[in-house]
């Protein structure tokens, strides 16, 4: 029996999100996601791809109706987020427009709260710690982090530079010593 997910008009990245997640409710069978555009048809085909599933597409009208089979579980290590810390050192996600950066970071927070496995720690410095403050767009997304287990950290010198260390909304303060620790006992990756 099929499974259906209508993704059509849903922003990136909710088409893949929703296919992964009815996928690992899945524990065989085939699921099949209806998109209306080109992005959203080969970001799905990339996620089946990336576990080895097959996949078929077939377009009807203006939607893309892509139809993936599960043979088996989807296959994640568990504790490979034991040590992955983040570095976020900015409010905006890439360099270019500001405002592109702000919607980037959106999406970025967003799919990573919808992501497994969750980083150990995010640290945040610069104008990063911007995001973890009141008035941040992605503050929710962060709490919700935080609540999954994810330790947050900000930069207690930036913060101070910023004026913000009463405004800080989520996580707690830290200091240079403690994010060069984490940054060399652990998996680095810097946003």
């Amino acid at each position: 029996m099929d499974n259906f997910i209508d993704a059509r008009g849903l922003a990136c990245p909710e088409p893949v999100i929703c296919t992964k997640k009815a996928l690992e409710k899945l524990e065989t069978g085939t699921i099949t996601t209806i998109v209306d555009n080109d992005v959203a048809k080969d970001n799905i085909i990339r996620l089946a791809k990336s576990f080895d599933y097959p996949v078929e597409v077939e377009k009807k009208d203006e939607n893309y109706h892509i139809k993936i089979r599960k043979s088996g579980s989807l296959i994640t290590d568990m504790d490979s987020s034991k040590n992955i810390v983040m570095l976020i050192s900015s409010q905006f996600l890439g360099r270019g427009n500001d405002e592109l950066g702000k919607v980037l970071t959106k999406s970025f927070f967003f799919t990573l709260t919808e992501t497994y496995p969750l980083p150990k720690t995010i640290v945040f410095i610069n104008s990063g710690i911007i995001l973890t403050c009141q008035g941040s767009n992605v503050l929710k997304e962060i709490i919700d982090l935080e609540k999954k287990g994810v330790e947050i950290l900000s930069c207690g010198t930036c913060l101070d530079y910023y004026q913000l260390k009463d405004r800080l909304c989520v996580g707690s303060i830290t200091n240079m010593y403690t994010i060069v620790e984490k940054m060399i006992n652990n998996k680095l990756i810097s946003v």
